[in-house]
């Protein structure tokens, strides 16, 4: 069976990955590493922190130790951190926000990128920038905080976190030609912006489904034949 770790930075991402992984790997088991903590840290400082960047890399080592095939990580704001983890451990690891900045790039070239926490707006804006570069594609990012919504969110708020970054969503759609949601938990937003002039990508489904070309190119383990 196959096995994937998810490391997350809270709560909010557990289950939309959850639902994702349901849907296009069925048949995976799944194994939640939840450190509410990594994000507190991270956005009291104001900026990813080597301690934050140690746990990252104590967590996944703790997955590979545990045998599981891939991992991935939730939370954008600590997505930098697993750039150097890459290199210190085997097992493959997926950024849940990669693919949607590449598809991203591919789509237009004035990308508007949407975030409810300031430490989560600005390495997003950075890895869109890097694979723009990586595809050789010139690129404008114009950025947006929906000011308030994560702290509604945290409030148990749903309805007004919603409405605040549908409104952040809104404004922005009148200046590029694609909007990216930097956060796992907007993506829940996206079945009710039909409306919206542009593409707006969020990062779970086309996250997990990079999480599964990676695991479709693993390679294959053969098992002998006790017959012979």
């Amino acid at each position: 069976m196959t096995t994937i770790a998810v490391v997350h930075t809270g709560p909010v991402s557990v289950q939309p990955i959850k639902e994702q992984i349901s849907e296009l790997i069925p048949d995976a088991r799944v194994i939640n590493i939840v450190d509410d903590s990594l994000l507190n840290d991270v956005r009291a400082a104001g900026h990813l922190t080597p301690e934050v960047a140690s746990r990252i890399h104590s967590y996944m080592s703790n997955a590979q130790a545990m045998r599981v095939d891939i991992i991935l990580n939730a939370c954008s704001s600590v997505g930098e951190a697993v750039d150097s983890v890459r290199n210190l451990i085997s097992t493959p690891i997926v950024k849940i926000d990669e693919a949607m900045a590449e598809e991203a790039c591919s789509i237009g070239s004035h990308i508007g990128v949407i975030a409810t926490v300031p430490t989560t707006l600005e390495p997003t804006v950075r890895l869109v920038k890097k694979k723009a570069g990586e595809m050789r594609r010139a690129v404008e990012v114009t950025e947006r905080i929906a000011e308030g919504a994560f702290e509604a969110l945290l409030s148990g708020d749903g309805a007004r976190h919603d409405e605040i970054v549908k409104s952040a969503i809104s404004t922005l759609a009148a200046q590029v030609g694609v909007i990216v949601l930097a956060q796992v938990s907007m993506a829940r937003l996206v079945p009710q912006l039909e409306g919206v002039r542009v593409p707006v990508l969020s990062s779970p489904r086309s996250g997990v489904a990079a999480l599964k070309r990676s695991l479709d190119n693993l390679p294959k383990v053969s098992v002998p034949n006790q017959n012979r």
